[in-house]
């Protein structure tokens, strides 16, 4: 007699085993189970998926026909004996005294909750229920798969069904592609609920504030000002179109930014170059950035991962950590595009980033995560991106932070005239670049900028040319080897000097970068300057320049996946910023077209 008080008899007459495939299969009462092929525990069979599941090393089998009719004979043959045996009563036995022998494992899943006696079925249950059995056994033969199919297609009918209703009508403020018929379609974004406007005391602090009256979705009341600005009088024409001979199109500079307005941007799109292909993959990229926010409004370059809609899905982490570049480097393409904190599509992510920077700026004005290596360019990034931002909307709240951005890089300058990692370092022509692009930024928003500090970083390029005529430059002063990027890079700042594109340093040097480095693997740092100075070059420059780089960027661009709308950092030093910087400046390389309107050219803006 065993432990229980079953004889062995009693104990084998009331488990039935049944071996197949490889498997044993057994039906303890009612309980149909198997042991785990890898770590021999029991588990539980769902025979109408035809699955079996181990509750202890998750693994999964499937069972093949042979195995399901095995089972379903195991429990015929149950069947068949419950009804030609009587119930016999199991006598009680006393437990012999002594350790308790170890008992054979139970093909049960622990649940965690104390048994429950079964309900006891009414005369009309057990007739529904008997009406229905033919449904059951319909299941139990059908496979796997074909049921897992038949309940996605009803799901994704029902999905269907709620997506194509009816639509409240949309704002139509900001379309990235007039010709792509992209929908802005309220929760497919996924962008989170919008956050209480900010507002700023004397000091420069944060403080929360609601809006007293509700505005309309096209023009959200800004969360960075106290209250709204006059609107004015209209620009004319003549600021509207930057004027040819001009460092600084239009009387303030703004009009530099005038292509991003929704209303004239799909019609210089087609003049400038660009293409239906051009605006999907800006709007995708878009899309991606989007996705890898943090609840906090700020993005990262090694953690960008860690977004609750990623979880770890993207790869090609940055090995530079610095949210404030990474959250500046995300800002610019939504700028570019025409969304700011108070219009377009992506008004609430802008408002997010935006209030994040201002936040994390110091009260001596710098904007640095103050790494060894980050932190003027940190630095130099968000400026241009509050520049913009003031630029495009005239928000009295953003214009103090701006100023003191741009008052800290002029006092952050070397004597002789650049910049680097730290303020005062003797400088590179790459730091120095994105410092000279800040202050461009503040001239065309109307900040003061110190002309002094832009004579000295004039006389800083003149010593890091490479050539007597000064159409390629080095990394520092005194090197003797052309680098590409910094090339782009130092000409695109001397344009916005006041070269004009007839200067023979800059044919020259234009002339050099096409002829040894073209557009034909994506080296997006260099690419970033590149696309600028050759559109502002115009032809034949820029359409040699635009007919490759568009063509390599739509193509690059990443289509399937969590990863899609983003660019996978490949060449030079692309993998240290990571997959946000590559996806962010390959962005602003499609916007080239409307971002900034050409200097030296006139482009006809007409209102609709």
């Amino acid at each position: 007699m065993s432990h229980d008080g079953h004889t062995p008899a009693q104990e084998q007459s009331s488990r039935l085993e049944v071996h197949e495939g490889g498997l044993t299969f057994w039906l303890d009462g009612e309980v149909l189970g198997c042991a785990c092929p890898d770590c021999g525990s029991p588990m539980s069979i769902r025979l109408w998926l035809a699955v079996a599941d181990c509750w202890r090393c998750g693994a999964s089998v499937e069972l093949t026909e042979e195995q399901q009719r095995a089972a379903q004979r195991l429990i015929q043959q149950a069947q068949q004996s419950v009804h030609s045996t009587p119930a016999v009563q199991k006598p009680i036995a006393k437990r012999p005294p002594g350790p308790r022998a170890p008992s054979r494992p139970k093909a049960v899943i622990p649940t965690g909750r104390p048994a429950r006696k079964p309900p006891v079925r009414s005369s009309v249950l057990d007739r529904v229920q008997d009406d229905w059995s033919w449904l059951r056994d319909v299941l139990g033969h059908l496979q796997a798969w074909l049921i897992s199919a038949l309940l996605h297609m009803i799901l994704l009918i029902l999905l269907a069904c709620l997506l194509l209703g009816p639509e409240p009508p949309q704002p139509r403020l900001l379309i990235l592609a007039t010709r792509a018929s992209l929908q802005d379609r309220p929760g497919t974004h996924g962008d989170p609920p919008e956050p209480d406007p900010v507002e700023f005391d004397d000091a420069g602090a944060p403080q929360l504030k609601l809006p007293p009256n509700p505005q309309p979705p096209e023009q959200d009341p800004s969360p960075l000002e106290k209250e709204p600005l006059p609107q004015g009088e209209p620009p004319s024409q003549e600021q509207r179109t930057p004027q040819v001979g001009s460092p600084v199109a239009g009387s303030s500079g703004r009009s530099l930014l005038q292509g991003r307005r929704p209303d004239v941007r799909a019609r210089i799109l087609e003049q400038e170059g660009g293409t239906i292909e051009t605006e999907m993959a800006v709007a995708r990229g878009l899309e991606w950035l989007v996705r890898h926010q943090h609840p906090g409004g700020n993005w990262s370059l090694d953690r960008f991962s860690r977004a609750r809609s990623c979880r770890g899905r993207c790869s090609h982490l940055g090995r530079v950590r610095s949210d404030v570049a990474a959250t500046a480097l995300a800002l610019l393409p939504f700028l570019g595009a025409g969304n700011t904190h108070r219009q377009g599509k992506y008004r609430h992510v802008v408002r997010r980033g935006l209030r994040w920077l201002v936040r994390r700026q110091e009260p001596d004005g710098s904007l640095t995560d103050r790494p060894f290596r980050t932190g003027m360019y940190a630095h130099g990034l968000a400026t241009i991106a509050l520049c913009e931002a003031y630029a495009m909307t005239g928000d009295s709240q953003l214009r103090l932070p701006a100023q003191k951005a741009v008052d800290f890089i002029v006092r952050a300058q070397h004597p002789q005239g650049g910049w680097r990692y730290f303020p005062g370092m003797a400088g590179d022509t790459s730091v120095t670049g994105w410092q000279l692009m800040a202050l461009r930024s503040a001239e065309m928003a109307g900040l003061e900028v110190s002309h002094a500090a832009l004579q000295r970083a004039s006389r800083f390029l003149d010593r890091c040319q490479v050539d007597l005529a000064g159409g390629l430059y080095g990394y520092m002063a005194g090197d003797s080897t052309p680098r590409v990027a910094l090339t782009a890079e130092s000409l695109l700042m001397r344009m916005y000097a006041g070269w004009t594109p007839q200067h023979p340093a800059l044919q020259f040097g234009c002339q050099w970068l096409l002829d040894h480095h073209p557009p034909q693997t994506v080296d997006i740092y260099y690419w970033y300057y590149a696309a600028q100075l050759m559109h502002h070059m115009g032809e034949p420059f820029w359409s040699q320049w635009n007919l490759g780089m568009r063509e390599v960027l739509v193509r690059t661009q990443e289509q399937r996946g969590h990863q899609a709308g983003s660019w996978t950092p490949r060449v030079a030093h692309d993998p240290v910023g990571g997959r946000l910087y590559m996806t962010a400046l390959a962005i602003c390389c499609l916007e080239v077209y409307y971002r900034h309107l050409p200097l030296y050219r006139p482009v006809a803006i007409t209102e609709p």
